[in-house]
């Protein structure tokens, strides 16, 4: 986990992390980590959309189920993620309970915060329901601990309803951008994707000379951005906190976050501005 979002989450209701390593190509969670890292005290298994990658959740559940853990709920993380889709399922209908989040840089962003929590299951909804209103299972009657005022407002829901027309083809743009991205990137560039496709919420790159390629782009005015420069398992703030790490450690995940950079992608980009950038990352030279 990177960003502390779901650790943060995690520590609020009294759990403790176990923290799993990725994959390299994609950065996404890797499947055989996670499987290490299952036991009889698992209570749920968190998987990130990171970047707008798709993460294969459905082979994740089988595998689960075949070494004793159909128990064990996945949670998807669907927040860089709106729109995409694996053999026609959206993301947020692939395990049993999906996040999202509505911040306005997302794909799917509102004009301040949001979020929406998904699931088929009626007892998770039942509970969903009732924990983002105070806990209430009927006005003023509160059922449940834990509730909070987690409503989402109706100027928020409006803007959202206009821009969920735009999704799709704003998911489209950004894709585009990335492929060209893919193709104008030299030797010592890798951009970061997932095999199961993407919806583009970040353009990631991989690269051994990271802060040499940060300056090259600057001189190109181009801004740039670490997604994410501290492993969740190495946040100061939490040194005294317990934690877990998968059996093997997290060597890929350790390894990336000195060579992780993000460029510029999102569909307002002109397509002057995407060959500027594109032109600067054909003209590196590692």
């Amino acid at each position: 986990m990177q960003g502390g979002y779901s650790s943060i989450a995690l520590r609020q209701i009294g759990l403790i992390p176990v923290y799993v390593d990725v994959e390299r190509s994609s950065q996404l969670v890797s499947a055989a980590s996670v499987l290490a890292a299952l036991t009889e005290a698992t209570a749920f298994v968190d998987i990130t959309h990171l970047y707008g990658g798709v993460f294969d959740v459905e082979a994740l559940r089988i595998d689960m189920d075949a070494r004793g853990f159909s128990h064990v709920p996945i949670l998807e993380d669907c927040a860089q993620a709106h729109g995409a889709e694996l053999r026609g399922q959206k993301v947020g209908s692939l395990g049993d309970i999906s996040t999202f989040s509505f911040y306005p840089t997302k794909n799917l962003g509102a004009f301040g915060d949001g979020g929406a929590v998904a699931t088929n299951s009626p007892d998770l909804a039942q509970a969903c329901d009732a924990l983002r209103q105070y806990g209430w299972a009927s006005k003023y009657d509160i059922s449940r601990p834990g509730g909070r005022n987690s409503r989402l407002d109706e100027v928020q829901a409006a803007i959202l309803l206009v821009q969920l027309q735009q999704l799709e083809t704003a998911n489209a743009r950004r894709v585009a951008i990335l492929d060209r991205y893919a193709s104008a990137s030299g030797e010592g560039i890798t951009v970061v994707r997932s095999p199961n496709g993407s919806v583009a919420h970040l353009a990631v790159l991989l690269c051994d000379n990271r802060d040499d390629l940060r300056s090259h782009l600057k001189a190109h005015s181009i801004a740039t951005e670490v997604h994410y420069p501290i492993l969740d398992c190495h946040q100061t703030g939490w040194i005294a906190q317990l934690h877990r790490v998968a059996p093997g450690g997290l060597p890929v995940a350790e390894s990336s976050v000195s060579r992780l950079l993000t460029i510029p992608c999102f569909p307002g980009m002109t397509d002057a501005e995407v060959e500027t950038v594109c032109q600067a990352l054909a003209s590196w030279k590692k």
